[in-house]
């Protein structure tokens, strides 16, 4: 991999979470410390990146998607009995004829296999119920309440994703502890693993989300972990075996960035160059996935000694960003002092 950049995750347009504050993901290979291309960020060390991360999953919703408002579920009200039908006072609690609870229990410290297990605490007003439709009807599977605290934990690292990775990962892997058989619990730890730059975990989760549910979605973040990995063999592999006849164009758009990058990666610049040109960078569409294909050429273009022309895309790329997705604004600046 090129020194300048060491492994680097996707903005993905969750309800919670995904802000893409402050990073800047080098685009097909040049100036992060990122190894995908196309997005915001620069100082993070994860890969690629829609917004402040890597290749975007275009399709299917994610774990931790909230569903639309109407579909949300409502708490319950208090109810005048506990859990197990004893009878409450007026304050709430049991009454007197409850069993006291002991207090000179042994408050022996957990091992970290039992706080992996239970993971970071989750704010109490996540239900789990937040949740996408696609993806409670998933968890439907399991038992209720066992259920519900895996649907916790995905929100909680929906939430956290952006802002602290590592807890995300955190809450993702206590879901996974309790529903491994899952795919969309497997799915949901690849991608927090991605995040916090656990790219080997992340390519292991996200394969076995592949094996169980067939799911090509994933293709981009894993020839992208690949690269992160130093292998960017793999990762060109990965591209090219791809049955992209499916695939809609922003997750094509993501493979694309992957590709030019591992070219860059192999010191192919101008494979790299061609690759994206060959895509739909004079797209007359304003879609966020344009703007990605043109920052990651303009990318390029510096890597291969053209600075002028870097600047041009930079500009083309920064007029039809208007979902932000990509420092293009900044980056024409920075070059244009430089250029005098």
């Amino acid at each position: 991999m090129p020194e300048d950049r060491q492994p680097r995750k996707p903005r993905t347009d969750r309800p919670v979470g995904r802000t893409g504050a402050g990073a800047r993901s080098g685009a097909a290979g040049g100036r992060s410390d990122k190894p995908a291309t196309g997005g915001r960020g620069r100082a993070s060390d994860k890969p690629a990146g829609a917004s402040s991360r890597g290749p975007r999953s275009a399709t299917s919703p994610k774990p931790w998607e909230a569903k639309s408002a109407e579909g949300r579920g409502s708490r319950g009200s208090d109810r005048s009995t506990d859990r197990k039908g004893g009878p409450r006072d007026g304050a709430g609690s049991r009454t007197s004829f409850s069993r006291a609870r002991r207090d000179d229990r042994d408050e022996t410290p957990r091992s970290d296999d039992q706080q992996r297990y239970d993971g970071p605490p989750i704010p109490e007003d996540i239900t789990g119920k937040e949740l996408d439709r696609s993806v409670l009807a998933q968890l439907s599977s399991l038992p209720e309440k066992l259920g519900q605290r895996v649907a916790r934990h995905l929100v909680a690292a929906g939430m956290l994703v952006d802002e602290d990775p590592k807890t995300a990962y955190e809450h993702t892997l206590a879901a996974r502890a309790r529903a491994s058989r899952l795919a969309v619990v497997r799915e949901a730890v690849g991608e927090a693993a991605y995040a916090a730059g656990e790219y080997a975990e992340a390519l292991s989760e996200l394969r076995a989300a592949k094996r169980m549910n067939g799911a090509q979605d994933y293709i981009a973040i894993m020839a992208d972990c690949e690269r992160a990995l130093g292998r960017p063999d793999r990762a060109l592999a990965l591209v090219k075996n791809a049955n992209t006849e499916k695939f809609a164009p922003a997750l094509i758009a993501e493979l694309t960035i992957v590709e030019a990058g591992a070219r860059l990666d192999r010191k192919e610049i101008d494979a790299a160059l061609r690759t994206l040109e060959n895509a739909h960078i004079n797209s007359k569409s304003r879609e966020p996935w344009v703007a990605r294909l043109r920052y990651a050429y303009a990318d390029a273009l510096l890597v291969a000694g053209r600075p002028q022309d870097a600047l041009q895309w930079f500009h083309r790329t920064d007029a039809i960003d208007s979902e932000h997705a990509t420092d293009a604004s900044e980056r024409a600046a920075e070059l244009e002092k430089k250029l005098g």
